[in-house]
C-alpha cells in the first residue's frame, strides 16, 4: 500500500481560487542534485521530476515550493521552485524555512521519548490533577468533567484523549488572545470530553499543545529550547524554529505565505501552537530528522529501537496512526500539515527513503493534500529513473 492514506479534513475551507501564474524559467533554479545514492555516480536527471512539480504547482496555483529526498541515508535531491515572495521575485532555494504546520508533531512525540529513556517519563503517566504531570497548574479537581483526570501521556500522543478534536471547536484556533496557561485552563474547564480517555481517536491538536507542556515542566525549559537540545542539535539541525504570527515577524531566509480564497496566513496564533503546529523547518531539515529516527542501520538513530517501535506502532484506536505519526500496512511513516499559507509533507518509506515538500500556499481544493503526497511518489520514480 503506496501511496493511500487517509487525509483529514482540512479546517474552515474557503469557496474560491485565486489563479496565479508561476513563470517556468524561475521553477528550473536552485536546485542541488547529489550523485551520492543516484547509482552509477552519475547526477540525477532532474527534468521529469521538474516538470511533474510545474505541473502541481501550476494546478494549484503556488508561488513558491521546497523538497528534499534521500535514499540509504544518503541526500539525492534537494530543490527549491518558483517564488519565496512575490513583492521581490526572490526564488526559492533549499535553504528557504517553510512553517511545517501539523508535521511539528513529530517532534513533539520524539521529544517525549527521548525523555522517556532518560527515566523522567511513562506513557501511562496522568496528566491532570494531583500527582500528575501537570498537577493542579490548569486547575485543581474535582474537575467539572472528571474523565479529564484519567487523560494519560500516551493519551495525548495517540490523539485518544476524549475529545477537543480538529472540528470547527478546535480548541487551538480559539480564544486568540490567551497564553496556553489561559487557553488549557479555559478548555478544561468549559469544553467537555466526548469519550472515556483512551476508547476513542479524534484527531487533536490541543492535545500535543498540553504535551507541549509536559515537555516545559519536566526539563524546566521552553518547548522549542527543550527539541533543539534533546532532538534538533542530534540531528544536526541548526536553522528550526517557532514561527511568528504576522508578516513582520517572517524570520530571516522565511518565505511569504499567500491564502487562497478568503484565507488569512497571518491572522493565526502561530507561535502558540508550538508543539502541534508551530516549528519553521526547510525541507532538508525535515528528511535529516527522518534519518535519524528511522529505525535503519545506515546512520545511528537518536532513539532506540524500542522506543521507535513504540512511538510507530498504531493505537488500538486507530490502525493508521501511532504516536505521532501516520503508519500503514507497508512499514511506511509520516505526516503531513495544513494551514493557510501552506500545505507540508515528510515521509520515510520501508524501502529506504525519506522525503518531506512543502509549499507556501495552500489551495482551497480538498485534493491538494493527496496530490502532494502522489506528486512525491512520482517525484521518487522520476529520480529512480522509472
Amino acid at each position: 500500500m503506496r501511496r493511500h492514506i487517509t487525509r483529514r479534513e482540512f479546517l474552515n475551507r474557503a469557496a474560491m481560487t485565486a489563479a496565479v501564474t508561476v513563470p517556468a524559467a524561475a521553477l528550473l533554479r536552485g536546485d542541488r542534485a547529489f550523485a551520492r545514492g543516484a547509482g552509477r555516480g552519475a547526477a540525477l536527471d532532474t527534468a521529469a521530476a521538474n516538470r511533474l512539480i510545474q505541473a502541481f504547482m501550476t494546478k494549484y496555483s503556488v508561488p513558491g515550493m521546497s523538497i528534499a529526498m534521500a535514499k540509504d541515508a544518503k541526500m539525492i535531491h534537494t530543490q527549491g521552485f518558483g517564488v519565496a515572495a512575490r513583492s521581490t521575485a526572490e526564488r526559492v532555494t533549499p535553504d528557504h524555512l517553510f512553517r511545517i504546520a501539523s508535521v511539528s508533531k513529530p517532534f513533539t512525540s520524539a521529544t517525549i521519548f527521548s525523555l522517556i529513556e532518560q527515566g523522567k517519563l511513562r506513557l501511562g503517566d496522568r496528566i491532570f490533577g494531583r500527582d500528575a504531570i501537570l498537577g493542579v497548574e490548569f486547575g485543581a479537581p474535582p474537575y467539572k468533567q472528571p474523565r479529564v483526570a484519567d487523560i494519560t501521556l500516551e493519551h495525548l500522543l495517540t490523539h485518544t484523549a476524549g475529545g477537543w478534536q480538529n472540528d470547527g471547536s478546535d480548541p487551538m484556533f480559539s480564544h486568540p488572545r490567551m497564553d496556553h496557561r489561559e487557553l488549557i485552563t479555559w478548555t478544561i474547564a468549559n469544553q467537555p470530553l466526548v469519550n472515556a480517555p483512551g476508547s476513542h481517536y479524534a484527531y487533536s491538536n490541543f492535545g500535543y499543545c498540553v504535551a507541549g507542556r509536559v515537555i516545559e515542566k519536566i526539563t524546566g525549559k521552553p518547548y522549542g529550547t527543550a527539541v533543539r537540545e534533546l532532538i534538533l542539535q542530534r540531528c544536526g539541525i541548526t536553522t528550526m524554529r517557532i514561527a511568528g504570527n504576522t508578516l513582520a515577524e517572517r524570520a530571516p531566509h522565511e518565505v511569504v505565505y499567500y491564502g487562497q480564497g478568503n484565507e488569512n496566513p497571518y491572522g493565526m496564533q502561530v507561535a502558540r501552537m508550538d508543539s502541534h503546529g508551530g516549528w519553521l523547518a526547510t525541507p532538508t531539515d525535515l528528511v535529516r530528522f527522518l534519518l535519524r529516527v528511522d529505525g535503519f542501520a545506515t546512520e545511528a538513530d537518536i532513539l532506540t529501537a524500542a522506543s521507535i517501535a513504540t512511538m510507530t506502532t498504531a493505537s488500538a484506536a486507530n490502525a493508521g496512526y501511532a504516536k505521532g505519526w501516520a503508519v500503514n500496512a507497508a512499514h511506511n511513516w509520516w505526516h503531513n500539515g495544513s494551514l493557510p499559507g501552506t500545505m507540508t509533507i515528510m515521509v520515510r518509506t520501508s524501502d529506504g527513503y525519506c522525503w518531506a515538500a512543502l509549499t507556501n500556499t495552500r489551495s482551497t481544493s480538498s485534493t491538494m493534500g493527496g496530490d502532494l503526497d502522489r506528486l512525491m511518489w512520482d517525484v521518487r520514480a522520476a529520480l529512480a529513473g522509472g
